[in-house]
């Protein structure tokens, strides 16, 4: 895991992030961003903010007057729903009298009791509990979203098809301590950036694409050569087809040792946290 991480560092630099201490909001923002992007989650929790300014008037608002403020951001009648279930929750077993709507007891809990209570809320998953914790307390948990979990099991870190609860397991138990922001953070780049769904990026003229650490197969390794389309720089990437024994490579090309031509240390955009 350190190879790893040593790599991807080479490429997007370490990222910088001081947990930022507002709980509620993470959680508000982490629902946000279910299934669309950073852009919209933004645009929709801003409007949130600006309408309902306290995570009271959010909670007592009209179901309607909600979902109009995130409709920016997608299926907004679930989201809003959710939300409001979740503030109500919080209320209902307050940890931080005399404020009932608080989270900032987290901070001094221990960390298995922060987990389980937040995955018992309403609709709060592994997921969005380690968006919490790592991002508002700095405290050890490792979000694992689509790109983390497909990137993970490209490597040979997580077992394909495996629950969410298992893959948050695993990758905390991979991860060094200390090192879950910037592993979080720089294998959802690549993700994004590289390591696609359906046409992983592997060419050398992009270099922010270049580092790409793929499973070798110790036994029955087989290659299938594809032309990745629509963009011209985009070389032939290679899709492989793993033994049940593999080992861990990493990919080897002239650009993937290249210095990189920029280095990034910024985190998710995320806006302006009210309480």
């Amino acid at each position: 895991m350190v190879r790893i991480r040593d790599r991807l560092r080479a490429v997007y630099g370490a990222p910088l992030m001081r947990p930022h201490g507002h709980p509620i909001a993470e959680l508000v923002l982490t629902v946000l961003s279910q299934s669309t992007n950073d852009r919209n989650r933004d645009v929709a929790y801003l409007r949130l903010r600006e309408r309902l300014p306290t995570w009271e008037q959010v909670r007592d608002a009209p179901l309607a007057q909600v979902e109009e403020a995130i409709r920016p951001g997608g299926i907004s009648k679930v989201k809003s729903a959710r939300i409001q279930a979740i503030l109500r929750a919080i209320c209902e077993d307050p940890r931080d009298p005399p404020r009932e709507l608080s989270l900032d007891w987290l901070a001094r809990a221990p960390l298995a009791e922060a987990r389980a209570y937040l995955t018992a809320l309403p609709g709060v998953g592994r997921k969005t509990a380690a968006c919490v914790l790592l991002f508002s307390y700095g405290l050890r948990d490792v979000p694992v979203d689509t790109h983390v979990s497909r990137v993970g099991t490209r490597l040979g870190l997580l077992r394909p098809g495996a629950p969410f609860k298992e893959l948050h397991d695993q990758m905390l138990a991979l991860t060094p301590p200390g090192q879950e922001l910037e592993l979080h953070v720089n294998l959802l780049r690549h993700g994004r950036r590289a390591c696609h769904a359906r046409r992983p990026a592997c060419a050398p003229a992009d270099q922010s694409s270049s580092l790409v650490c793929v499973p070798v197969a110790a036994t029955g390794q087989r290659r299938v050569s594809q032309r990745a389309t629509g963009r011209a720089s985009r070389a032939a990437v290679t899709a492989m087809t793993m033994a049940p024994r593999i080992s861990i490579g990493l990919c080897t090309c002239a650009a993937s040792r290249a210095t990189p031509r920029r280095r990034e240390t910024a985190t998710k955009t995320t806006p302006h946290l009210l309480e």
